[in-house]
């Protein structure tokens, strides 16, 4: 009966101390990529946020915002989309942005951001378009084509 009353009050102790407000404060605070579940970095960089039926959604990567949308069969035509600039380090409409295709991201589909216009840039209909053929740097022969190795 004793062990019983231990195991008891020791689960009930390890459920108390689990479900402590702080915890959940800083879980909380922590987004998600919707495609790849991957943590979001604290520091925005080519990250997405989409705006469908009045929810925003956070991408770690702009790619996996465009493959999200396609599996969920949202258009992104007429959706509010924004993507962190890499050269102003904010925000900015992605139908703004210029994007090449050779950045550094976290999912290595390559697609940077900028506010200001940038050297053999593409529009955000482009990047679309290449997502969903595949061209993009995490694809192998893309990336060797676009690198020349």
């Amino acid at each position: 009966m004793k062990f019983f009353s231990f195991i008891s009050l020791f689960t009930l102790l390890l459920f108390i101390s689990a479900c402590s407000s702080s915890d959940a404060i800083t879980s909380e605070n922590k987004k998600s990529c919707p495609k790849c579940n991957m943590t979001l970095p604290t520091s925005n960089i080519h990250t997405a946020k989409l705006e469908d039926d009045s929810k925003s959604y956070y991408f770690d990567d702009f790619g996996c915002l465009v493959l999200w949308a396609k599996e969920k069969n949202i258009s992104l035509v007429d959706k509010k989309i924004e993507v962190f600039s890499n050269d102003t380090k904010r925000y900015i409409d992605a139908k703004a942005a210029y994007f090449i295709i050779n950045d550094k991201t976290p999912m290595s589909y390559g697609f940077g951001a900028y506010e200001n216009e940038v050297l053999n840039s593409i529009k955000v209909e482009e990047v679309e378009l290449k997502m969903l053929r595949g061209e993009h740097m995490a694809n192998p022969k893309i990336r060797k084509q676009i690198l020349g190795q």
